[in-house]
């Protein structure tokens, strides 16, 4: 028998160093999502920079399709809470704009300024913001931090306005960080300052899911294995709670590459996010 223990939190939750030329993303993000915002301004189907609070990152960026909206899609950014804006992610809404959803993608204000419990806060203020302008149903999404984000949205003690949360048809967290309490034990804790407390008030694998909720947790087959285990964790855990859950591990994929398959309308992980 063979028992495993993580040794070095650092090493089991940093991503770049363990994929091949790994240190040009997030830049790599770069173009193409300013490619798609310039293609969307050019069409006049984006509304950018929209303010849902006071602070200088509470902005978000609406990408609107063709014809009247289906609904919502609200994506949130990854980057550990330390890093990253709305500026990375925009060509992520190709796929659901394609596919007749309005796209919102909010910035919010970094981890040390203000702590993990507060910025979950703005995202759903700015989740409500978006939800103001569209009608419909409403889908959300985030990746890495951003899947934590997104999923603490959907628990029973929500930040989210109960009108809003009444609107939820489906969340996917990609490759999703659902218990803090590891993350309290690397070298960037010193930054994001979790401790048990919000450790756990804000992990969604200690919380319990709203009612009839339907979630999808989707991560890579080449993705460090804290980031699969964290994925079928949340998965399982709600499962015994009543959500309706699903775990895809899509093969090949990293923690970067996973992130592809939103631009494209015809790929599994866009079919599934907005599937009904």
């Amino acid at each position: 028998m063979s028992y495993f223990r993580i040794t070095d939190w650092d090493v089991a939750y940093t991503n770049g160093a363990y994929v091949v030329d790994g240190d040009r993303w997030p830049a790599a993000w770069l173009g193409p999502a300013q490619a798609f915002c310039d293609s969307m301004t050019a069409a006049g189907r984006a509304k950018l920079d929209l303010a849902y609070g006071p602070g200088a990152r509470n902005r978000f960026d609406l990408f609107l399709p063709s014809e009247k909206p289906k609904g919502l899609v609200v994506f949130v950014h990854g980057g550990y809470w330390l890093a990253l804006d709305k500026s990375y992610s925009s060509h992520l809404a190709a796929g659901a704009v394609a596919g007749g959803y309005a796209v919102a993608m909010p910035s919010y204000t970094l981890c040390p300024e203000i702590r993990i419990t507060a910025i979950a806060k703005e995202i759903a203020t700015a989740i409500g913001a978006a939800a103001e302008m569209i009608d419909g149903p409403l889908i959300l999404t985030g990746h890495s931090a951003g899947g934590q984000l997104a999923t603490r949205m959907v628990t029973t003690t929500s930040p989210l306005a109960a009108s809003v949360q009444t609107r939820i048809r489906h969340v996917l967290s990609i490759s999703g960080l659902h218990d803090l309490r590891p993350i309290m034990k690397r070298t960037m804790n010193q930054q994001l300052r979790i401790n048990e407390a919000e450790a756990m008030a804000e992990s969604p694998a200690l919380l319990e899911p709203m009612d009839d909720l339907r979630l999808t947790c989707w991560v890579g087959g080449a993705e460090r294995s804290e980031f699969v285990r964290q994925s079928t964790l949340l998965a399982n855990i709600w499962t015994g709670l009543g959500a309706a859950t699903a775990t895809v591990v899509e093969p090949d994929r990293n923690h970067f590459t996973i992130l592809e398959g939103l631009a494209d309308p015809a790929h599994p992980l866009t079919r599934a996010l907005l599937s009904d």
